[in-house]
């Protein structure tokens, strides 16, 4: 029998040793690659199988409207009508009175009167319009305000929206003006873009398959009033997230160069909060947004608010935003409370304190807001 001696066996111990933990490595770096692999199939799976279910839970409404209305004559059932878009109309008015120099905005005014249609064209395609109806001057206009159509089947998280859009330059530009917490856009707004900037072009965003939201797009526009077709662009990106059970934010940075303005950059900041996620009851939202250009008059804009619903229905919010100009820096403070009564309808009381002119005034103003029809769910 052969004896092997002790420091000959340790030896051979010693070398087996990092060859085993060589193998193991390999082995937990090659699980690791599987199980990624798997997560990143499973979430692609995931993310086709919740936009399968959104198409089919809208034919299934649509089907079900259709079941419910009156049977149609042949002439009624044929074209477009067959296909039953969603459709709803916002009535907003105010009532505004001036302490001070009199504006054309004092007394009573039936705001616009938004009509809004959308649809799934198929299973790749959405479809969306707003209708603006104005009185100006003692007659009453009609403006399409958006009609775009949008890609709902891009691969890898990519999506693409054309025609006449609101550009997703900033945060509150995409809001239609029922969803504003004021009765009124801040300064930066007013001066940059007389209100919200429409334009008609195309869309193109990215979202990025990571647990915390990222998205990054771009905008080719026609340009306000410019018949070339190609005269604005814009970049964009936002990335949010949740904190914890109790809150959300939003953070995003935006560019837009126009050929006949100086260019324009932006970043804004939304933080959300409500108890347990129960935002019915009781929430509190923070907004704010800051722009700069080049422009020899207005330097730059800013605005910060908060709303806060203490309890269900009853919402008080306060509000300040600027200018930043070469002869002066303009100022406003408002604050407002509403009560809705329910998701369709809002009653505002609102108050501000106006230092952009010569004088300083003041202002306040009622504010109504009801909806009818079908109206689809707000964005973050």
């Amino acid at each position: 029998m052969r004896i092997v001696s002790l420091p000959n066996a340790l030896m051979a111990f010693t070398l087996m040793v990092p060859v085993a933990s060589v193998a193991e490595d390999t082995d937990i770096e090659l699980l690791r690659a599987a199980i990624d692999e798997l997560r990143a199939d499973y979430d692609a799976r995931i993310m086709e199988l919740e936009r399968r279910l959104a198409v089919a839970e809208q034919n299934a409404a649509q089907a079900s409207y259709t079941a419910r209305s009156p049977a149609p004559s042949q002439a009624q059932s044929s074209g477009q009508a067959a296909f039953n878009p969603a459709i709803g109309v916002v009535f907003q008015g105010t009532l505004w009175g001036v302490d001070g120099p009199g504006t054309d905005s004092e007394g009573f005014a039936v705001g616009e009167t938004e009509l809004i249609m959308n649809a799934n064209v198929d299973d790749k395609f959405a479809a969306y319009l707003t209708a603006a109806l104005a009185f100006e001057d003692g007659e009453s206009e009609l403006e399409i305000e958006e009609a775009w159509v949008e890609a709902t089947a891009l691969p890898a998280g990519f999506g693409a929206r054309f025609g006449r859009i609101s550009s997703a330059f900033g945060y509150l530009n995409a809001k239609h003006s029922h969803q504003w917490d004021f009765a009124d856009l801040p300064l930066p707004y007013q001066a940059f873009f007389d209100g919200r900037y429409l334009d008609n072009g195309v869309r193109l965003t990215w979202l990025a398959p990571t647990d915390t939201y990222m998205e990054l797009g771009g905008e080719i526009l026609q340009g306000e009033g410019d018949p070339s077709g190609l005269a604005a662009s814009t970049l964009f990106a936002n990335v949010g997230g949740d904190l914890g059970s109790v809150g959300s934010w939003l953070a995003g940075a935006s560019y837009l160069e126009r050929d006949n303005m100086a260019s324009l950059t932006g970043a804004h900041l939304i933080w959300k909060w409500s108890p347990d996620g129960n935002w019915k009851d009781r929430n509190f939202v923070f907004q704010t947004e800051y722009f700069d250009s080049g422009d020899d008059g207005v330097d730059g804009g800013w605005y910060a608010q908060a709303v806060y619903q203490p309890f269900a229905r009853w919402r008080f919010g306060a509000r300040a935003d600027g200018l930043q100009t070469n002869a002066d820096d303009p100022r406003r403070y408002s604050v407002m409370f509403d009560w809705s009564n329910s998701e369709f309808s809002r009653l505002r009381l609102q108050f501000t304190q106006d230092r952009t002119g010569a004088e300083d005034g003041s202002e306040w103003g009622l504010q109504y807001i009801h909806s009818i029809g079908a109206h689809g769910a707000h964005e973050f």
